[in-house]
């Protein structure tokens, strides 16, 4: 496997598994993106998992071209994940059953892989970018203590979070701790791609806001971000615009009734919404907690990135960070060209 002594040419593949693009980068101990590829998920008939093989590969050769050797392969994967074997136990957004993610890419690849939950790898990010270690500890004054009790929500192709309770990240007993996107809150509701009704998911991820908007007759926007800037313009806009933040304010305004969280962060993709989501979910989210008050909801500092940035941390397994990483990264990130994307 990889060799123990890490050399100061070592860059770490991290790779973001979303349903739509599985998105990738080699990333040096100190942040900077050394290259970055990006692959439809599902290109071309291929798999989830050929489209992860494709973007390690090209990275690993790329990294190897500039002079760097890949000491190891974090990644960030939605659905029940189990961190300690590296297996995905089920993803209905990639069609992955009991899936052995990192068995299988060790043997393909020859590298160490460290596989976590999507949202939680992001939370990882969050709390780092917040001014915590690598490892989730506090490292100084600077840390927003705020983040030891905080939900982090990263809303794309699927609506997921992750549970920090007194500084802990919460994976429950089987993994599956912060499925958010799939807690039924609306009664025979829409049908969601896990065959039940009424899920947050069916109402508020990326995907399902679009496909929503088309099936109630709407031809204006073509994409999520359009819906979002035309709500003053388009009815149909504005009405599955309210229907997302309905559904998501159900699911935060229970969680934060039982979990207590200090702070409420809005990630992933459609967090680009900014305060035309956050605004009106602050508004529906107090509203439903009228005895007590309401968590702090704001924007994610790493917007769509933290899952890769995350996934970055977690490839760093022996690798003692710097408190800056997190945010070098996604400075480094935000002003690299994407990679291309054809494999």
């Amino acid at each position: 496997m990889i060799h123990p002594h890490h050399s100061a040419l070592d860059v770490v593949i991290a790779i973001d598994i979303g349903g739509t693009t599985v998105k990738g980068a080699a990333i040096d101990a100190a942040g900077t993106v050394i290259s970055r590829q990006t692959a439809s998920t599902f290109d071309a008939g291929r798999d989830a998992y050929a489209s992860v093989v494709a973007v390690a590969r090209r990275l690993v050769d790329e990294a190897a071209a500039h002079g760097f050797a890949a000491a190891g392969i974090g990644i960030a994967s939605p659905g029940l994940v189990d961190p300690e074997s590296g297996t995905v136990m089920f993803a209905a957004n990639l069609g992955w059953d009991a899936f052995p993610l990192r068995r299988l890419l060790e043997a393909e690849l020859q590298i160490a892989v460290s596989v976590g939950h999507d949202a939680r790898t992001a939370a990882v990010a969050e709390r780092a970018a917040q001014g915590a270690g690598a490892s989730g500890t506090d490292t100084g004054s600077s840390y927003d203590t705020a983040y030891d009790n905080a939900l982090i929500v990263p809303i794309g192709t699927g609506v997921s979070s992750a549970v920090v309770a007194g500084g802990v990240l919460i994976a429950g007993a089987t993994g599956a701790a912060g499925e958010l996107g799939h807690m039924q809150v609306i009664p025979n509701g829409a049908l969601c791609s896990c065959g039940q009704r009424g899920c947050i998911e069916a109402y508020a991820s990326g995907t399902t806001i679009l496909d929503r908007y088309r099936e109630h007759g709407g031809t204006i926007a073509s994409s999520t971000q359009a819906i979002a800037s035309t709500l003053d313009t388009d009815p149909i806009a504005a009405r599955v615009w309210a229907d997302a933040v309905n559904a998501l304010s159900i699911g935060l305004a229970g969680l934060a009734a039982v979990l207590d969280p200090a702070v409420i962060v809005i990630g992933g993709g459609v967090s680009a919404a900014g305060d035309t989501l956050i605004g009106p979910l602050r508004e529906a989210v107090a509203a439903r907690l009228g005895w007590r008050s309401t968590p702090r909801i704001e924007q994610s500092a790493l917007g769509a990135q933290g899952g890769l940035i995350g996934a970055a941390i977690i490839g760093w397994t022996d690798q003692v960070l710097d408190a800056g990483f997190a945010r070098q990264t996604y400075l480094s990130l935000s002003s690299e060209p994407q990679g291309a994307a054809d494999a």
